[in-house]
């Protein structure tokens, strides 16, 4: 049954494939290499997740919910710990992320319930809910009991090279639901970012749009956990979007250049890392970080030759 579900994208990922090997027929790039195609799929996950995180990243910032990819990352990894434990002590054959993806939805959901039924401040609620998923990942991943014995460090930094295709299908299909939910929802979600009272004066759920957005950042941040680490991905929702910020306008040119700065650093980040040696999660942080920097300085420098424009322009006026 999920292989019918999913045979369409196993064809995309196969047309993926193609355009790889006649690229590296075209430019003879090592990093292209055939023989290579876990790096394909590394590549072609990276690019996803490169927009995915921000499209949802760009809501979050505006909405001063920054910090929420780190609290579900932290439960996404007591997911992931929940699934190690549960094949190492009743020998089940469960994907460690198919667990991450239910614990963490489960946890995004919290975050929104604590905040409404408490009346806290969501940051109280995101602490809470970052301590308590940390918590019981380390528990788990400590106990031991039923010769539990797990390689973590792939789970907290990220690892290209265990990619597998049905990863990367799946990675796609998270990838199609997220940005087609964000399209159909966009001017209510747009709504609510901005203005919750008038949102809710004007009869928009502003409650069920709030648990909307929540839930697809904890699917965007299991989606990106193979490729970045729970370290990390956070980053990835953030950074891009702070470094659009700099640049941009409006809030949909802010998603664009976003983007653009997250597919850019993915793209660098893999390829220093293949041939620097490197693992590949935190280079494609760094990177994102130095188009940060460069689009940091680009913004003030069109502040200042604006500023200095306009008193010109006055004396012409005047």
């Amino acid at each position: 049954m999920i292989d019918l579900v999913f045979a369409p994208l196993y064809r995309v990922l196969e047309l993926w494939y193609w355009l790889m090997i006649q690229l590296h027929g075209l430019t003879g790039m090592e990093i292209l290499d055939p023989s290579f195609t876990f790096l394909y799929r590394a590549i072609l996950m990276g690019l996803c997740i490169g927009v995915m995180a921000p499209l949802i990243g760009t809501y979050l910032v505006h909405r001063r919910l920054a910090l929420i990819g780190d609290a579900l990352a932290h439960t996404a990894f007591a997911g992931v710990a929940v699934g190690l434990f549960v094949n190492a002590v009743l020998d089940f054959g469960i994907s460690p992320y198919l667990t991450a993806v239910v614990v963490a939805m489960i946890a995004a959901l919290a975050i929104e319930l604590i905040s409404e039924a408490t009346d806290v401040y969501n940051d109280v609620s995101m602490a809470i809910v970052l301590s308590t998923g940390f918590a019981l990942g380390s528990t788990l991943i400590s106990l031991n009991a039923g010769g539990l014995s797990v390689g973590i460090d792939q789970y907290l930094f990220g690892n290209l090279s265990t990619v597998a295709p049905f990863d990367a299908v799946v990675l796609l299909a998270l990838c199609l639901v997220v940005v087609a939910t964000v399209v159909v929802a966009r001017n209510q979600l747009l709504y609510v970012t901005f203005d919750e009272t008038a949102a809710a004066v004007s009869g928009i759920p502003v409650n069920w749009y709030n648990r909307l957005l929540v839930v697809l950042t904890a699917l965007v941040v299991v989606g990106a956990m193979q490729i970045l680490g729970v370290i990390l991905v956070a980053a990835m929702l953030v950074v891009p979007v702070a470094g659009a910020t700099q640049l941009a306008r409006s809030f949909t040119e802010s998603i664009l250049i976003a983007v653009v700065l997250a597919e850019l650093a993915v793209v660098l980040g893999i390829a220093v890392a293949y041939y620097g040696g490197a693992t590949g999660g935190p280079v494609i942080v760094l990177v994102a970080v130095g188009l940060y920097v460069v689009a940091a300085v680009l913004g003030k420098l069109g502040d200042e030759l604006t500023d200095s424009s306009a008193p010109e322009t006055d004396a012409i006026e005047g």
